[in-house]
This record gives structure tokens, sequence and C-alpha cells, in this order.
């Protein structure tokens, strides 16, 4: 019987050759248009996402997966696993980690630790590529989550620049009058996460000036040689993505990235035409 199985949510948008080759279990979130519910990255993909976005009238909204599709996967790694680690998406813009602690305690036969990243999109992924790696090379749980909360306090970073304000004001994060403010200004705020909550970072003028605050941010980071992991991720510009993941390494040897997006569930709050760098030094 193998050791550890490791299971996350789709928010992580690991591509599913890493999930094969990593033997990763993916657990669902939920778009709803209207009546319709669709499973993230199984039902519905970024490139439908966005499609079906700009022929509905109404805006879609998002949720977690049911304890019921942890419960399900818990029993099914459970035959052929002693201990199983789920990693979640921050636990302060979802429930996802609660439902997978409470899934958790109602499963016999493996015992299950769930870890908040407190982060979400492909940061969160190199929680999980990380805790894989260690499970296929048979360390214990102990370890792997020592390992994950090494990463976490040693500091995981990720900066997004969101292009277009009309999806924070529907989805609840701008009140009308800061909407109206921020397009008369060309405000492109700068987000961040803090203390497990997306939260603006910067309110800057510009698209271009946001993206150097961003690099700026990485650069302080990056430019001591030190190895680092990241990643770029766009929504629905992924021209742009590859431009600036191809400057970063042309810049920084000492940098790996992986280009990543933000899937439907991140997607409907962040809005096309968004751009992420996150990272963590290696």
């Amino acid at each position: 019987m193998k050791t550890v199985a490791i299971v996350t949510d789709s928010t992580a948008y690991l591509p599913n050759e890493m999930l094969s080759e990593y033997d990763i279990s993916m657990i669902p979130l939920n778009v709803v248009f209207g009546n319709e519910s669709f499973l993230e990255e199984k039902e519905i993909g970024v490139d439908d996402f966005f499609e079906k976005l700009r022929s509905e009238n109404e805006f879609p909204k998002t949720s977690q997966p049911s304890i019921g599709s942890f419960i399900e996967t818990y029993e099914r790694l459970s035959k052929t696993h002693e201990e199983i680690i789920t990693i979640t998406l921050s636990s302060g813009i979802s429930g996802t980690f609660q439902s997978a602690y409470s899934a958790g305690g109602m499963v016999e036969g493996a015992d299950v630790h769930v870890f908040d990243s407190e982060i979400s999109c492909m940061v969160q992924g190199f929680y999980v590529l990380e805790a894989a790696r260690m499970a296929q090379e048979g360390y214990s749980s102990d370890r792997i989550l020592e390992r994950l909360n090494e990463m976490k306090s040693e500091g995981m970073h990720a900066y997004f620049l969101v292009n277009d304000l009309s999806n924070l004001h529907r989805g609840g994060r701008l009140n009308a009058a800061q909407l109206v403010v921020g397009n008369l200004l060309q405000i492109k705020p700068v987000l961040t996460f803090v203390d497990k909550q997306i939260v603006p970072y910067e309110k800057i003028r510009t698209r271009k000036k946001a993206l150097n605050k961003i690099l700026s941010l990485f650069d302080e980071s990056a430019k001591d040689g030190a190895p680092i992991k990241a990643t770029v991720i766009y929504a629905n510009n992924k021209e742009e993505a590859l431009k600036l993941k191809s400057e970063l390494e042309e810049k920084y040897s000492n940098v790996e990235i992986i280009l990543s997006y933000f899937g439907p569930v991140i997607a409907t709050h962040l809005g096309e035409g968004s751009l992420g760098l996150g990272w963590y030094r290696t």
C-alpha cells in the first residue's frame, strides 16, 4: 500500500499531464450561469467559459465543492493509501477548505490532513507539486506538511493586475462609486493575498505602471541570484503572458517559470485580461 495520496481543488489549475504524472487527485469547484452549474476544468474549460461569459446576460457565480465530492475521493484513495493530504485554495476566499476538512472526519481507512494554501492559482499549485513529488519519493505526511509550512513561512508571493474593474464590482468587491471613479482615473489595482484574503496592494493609474510595480517586487526577490520558481498567469491574454515570461527568463537565469492561467472560478472575479505573477525562493 502506498503511504500518502495528494488531493487538490481545481483552482490550482494544474494541467492534466501534471495531475497524471504526479498522481494528483483534483476536485473541481463550480461555476454557475443562471440555473446551470458546471464543474470547472471538467465540464467547462477556460476558453468555453469566456465564450459563454460574452453571450450570457447574467453574471456567473461560483461555489465550493460539495462535502460528498471529497468523501467520494477520500474513500477511493483510502483503498490504496494510508494517508491523504488535501491542499486547498485560501480559506479566506472559499469554503473549500472547510468542506475538505469536514469530509476528512467522515472517512475511515485513511488519515486525512488538510492544508490551507492561503493563496490560489498556480502558486497554490507549487505546494501541490512539492507535496506530490515528496509523496512519490516516499516521505511521510508529517515531513510533507512540515515542508509545506516551510514554504509558506519563507514566503509565497502572488500579485494580480486586474484589467477591468467591472468584474470586481459585480462580484461585490467594489461599490458603484469606486467603479466609476476607478474607470475615470484608469485605476488598475494590483491585488495580493494578506491574511488569506485578496486585498488591494496598491491602486495605480495605467496598466503599464501597475505591471512595472509587480516587476519591481519580483526583482527584489530575484536580483540576488537565488533560485526561484515562478508562474505567469493570464486570463485570455496568452500572448501578453508569453511575452512577459520570455522577458523574465532572459533577464533572470536563476528563475524557472511555468505559464498558467486564471480558470473559470478565479476569472469570474478577476475578469478577462488580468495578469498575475507568483513566485517563491527554493
